[in-house]
């Protein structure tokens, strides 16, 4: 085993150790076993720990793994990336905080408990509700699916192999039940909190040793346009257009992420919330713009990686760089476990929305019930199995093509919660006029 492979496994070893301590801490902290309580922590969540549960659900394994893949797929084109990440921010500044009133005043717990208020008595509204929840289900399913597969292929290669693929997404799936089905969103947020932090500091130490190795940015970028030429050609009107529909789809798609509604809902008031949104929009330019540099840098470094493999740049960049010597390999561990750390967050977070959304929105269970929280632990749970069966067994998928997939069925869901925001807040100020 390469000394970054004991690094790598002995650092799991203690990050897995400090999730299990604030999960316990977190149990300790409950005030009920009430779907409120478990689903949004009492809805006591203030301004830092909110941004940084915001930020790590946000920046997960698509991000860390999938992002860099495509930008090493597509080259300079792949820059639009930052540019889709900041319309879910004006998305989320525009509509999302308009929200919060009639959410905290009906108490709201799920994201189809918009939908349920919004069409409460008209023709096909159950049936709306469940359509729109079974969309989610199946995107939260798929996130949670793409979540696992980058937990393989991050711990197998950071450790050398001794982690295998199939036996880190099995020891990670396990972790992550372990601490939300005892912690809940409490968990989910202290968690998410610290592996944001990890998540910063473990990407501007990748990219600075990137660009130091490169002699700068105009050093790397010829570096690139040697190996590739034809990725430095002006975008055509397609690619224009793929930026122009890339933007439009993700910024009102990501709207709708579930465990994004829920963190609206579990926000301690109107203030830290818009705090919290307004410091996740410098987020783009300090995350997605260094995951693209890593995907770019990696062009010179490795020639003709396949579809699937590019996703394993980062990994390897990080071996190449734990290689260099023994200070930069503990380096290396940290930006690990900050990958790490970002991927569990967003898997944790699909798991809460995952039950309560099947316990209250499909199957009809009471809000307000300890029972009900029983039910939707023991139902994420189940799918949490499932998809790590299927990611065991589907490994030759990118995680683009995921992400995709989950923005097409999100999308539909959108005129839901978008289109029908002007109705709701009219009649709320013709009811409580300000």
């Amino acid at each position: 085993m390469t000394e970054f492979g004991r690094l790598g496994l002995v650092g799991l070893a203690f990050y897995l150790l400090g999730l299990v301590a604030l999960a316990f801490v977190a149990r300790r902290a409950r005030g009920s076993d009430s779907p409120t309580d478990h689903f949004l922590a009492g809805r006591e969540l203030g301004v830092f720990v909110l941004f940084l549960t915001l930020y790590a659900t946000a920046y997960s394994g698509n991000s860390l793994l999938g992002y860099p893949g495509e930008a090493y797929r597509r080259g300079f084109s792949w820059i639009m990336a930052t540019g889709f990440m900041l319309s879910i921010i004006v998305a989320f500044h525009m509509l999302i905080p308009r929200l919060r009133p009639i959410a905290v005043r009906h108490r709201f717990v799920t994201p189809g408990d918009w939908v349920r208020y919004r069409f409460r008595g008209e023709p096909g509204g159950r049936l709306l509700l469940f359509g729109v929840s079974m969309l989610m289900t199946i995107a939260l399913a798929n996130f949670l699916f793409a979540q696992l597969k980058a937990m393989g292929e991050l711990s197998t290669e950071v450790t050398g192999g001794v982690v295998s693929y199939e036996m880190g997404i099995a020891l990670l799936a396990a972790m992550i039940l372990f601490y939300e089905t005892l912690g809940g969103m409490r968990a989910v947020a202290w968690t998410d909190a610290a592996q944001g932090i990890l998540m910063m500091v473990g990407l501007a130490a990748l990219a600075a040793w990137l660009l130091g190795e490169a002699s700068g940015l105009a050093a790397l970028s010829q570096q690139i346009l040697a190996v590739r030429p034809e990725i430095g050609r002006v975008p055509d009107t397609v690619e224009r257009t793929n930026w122009l529909s890339s933007i439009v789809l993700l910024g009102l798609a990501s709207t709708v992420y579930p465990q994004a509604i829920q963190r609206v809902y579990a926000a301690r008031d109107g203030r830290a919330l818009k705090r919290s949104l307004a410091w996740m929009s410098f987020m783009p330019l300090t995350t997605t713009l260094v995951v693209t540099l890593i995907g770019l840098a990696a062009i010179p470094r490795y020639a003709d990686l396949g579809e699937v493999a590019a996703d394993r740049v980062m990994p390897l960049l990080l071996g190449q760089w734990a290689s260099t010597g023994p200070v930069f390999a503990g380096a290396a561990v940290l930006v690990f476990l900050g990958a790490l750390a970002a991927i569990m967050s967003t898997a944790d977070s699909c798991l809460l929305s995952l039950g309560s959304s099947l316990a209250e929105d499909l199957f009809g269970r009471p809000r307000d019930a300890p029972s009900t929280t029983a039910f939707a632990k023991r139902a994420a749970g189940a799918v949490m199995i499932g998809m790590a069966v299927v990611a065991m067994a589907a490994r030759d998928v990118t995680l683009w093509g995921l992400i995709e997939l989950k923005m097409e069925l999100l999308i539909q869901c959108v005129p839901a919660f978008l289109g029908s925001r002007w109705a709701v807040q009219l009649r709320w100020q013709a009811r409580w006029p300000e």
